[in-house]
């Protein structure tokens, strides 16, 4: 079979097992959190990437901490959490939502965001309709995804 090059060491890999992460394949000794060196090949270890280091869980979220506070409840945002992010602000999955309607708004949906207020297509200011709010815009909502 052809040989694949480890994306940690640049040598072949014959090893009856190779691990393939972040669009590269590794040997199981090469893929290592860049922090504290330990080896990420075990099953069920969860890799992360960020700022050009590979992370295991740990030193992650040491280093990154949680990802700040909702901007709807102010609780915190766990690191490994998926977000929804709008002009800057980040939210819960289940806290962006419609300040008229309090419905959740999904990927796919359009939305206006107004000093600091969500709104769903079908609920906008009437202002925003008859257009003396020009500087507004109009955002596809497109989740936050964790890479790994």
């Amino acid at each position: 079979p052809p040989w694949k090059r480890c994306a940690g060491c640049g040598g072949k890999i014959a090893d009856r097992f190779l691990l393939y992460a972040m669009d590269s394949y590794w040997h199981s000794r090469c893929l290592k959190c860049s922090c504290c060196q330990a080896q990420l090949g075990d099953i069920g270890t969860s890799c992360y990437t960020k700022s050009g280091m590979i992370l295991c869980r740990n030193d992650y979220i040491r280093l990154f901490g949680n990802s700040g506070a909702c901007s709807a409840c102010a609780q915190p945002i766990p690191a490994s959490e998926l977000v929804m992010r709008a002009q800057g602000n980040v939210y819960h999955l289940k806290c962006f939502t419609c300040s008229t309607c309090r419905n959740r708004l999904v990927p796919g949906d359009r939305f206006h965001y107004i000093n600091g207020s969500l709104f769903c297509e079908h609920d906008r200011p009437t202002a925003l309709i008859n257009g003396h709010l020009n500087s507004l815009q109009s955002n596809p909502l497109l989740p936050d995804q964790k890479v790994c």
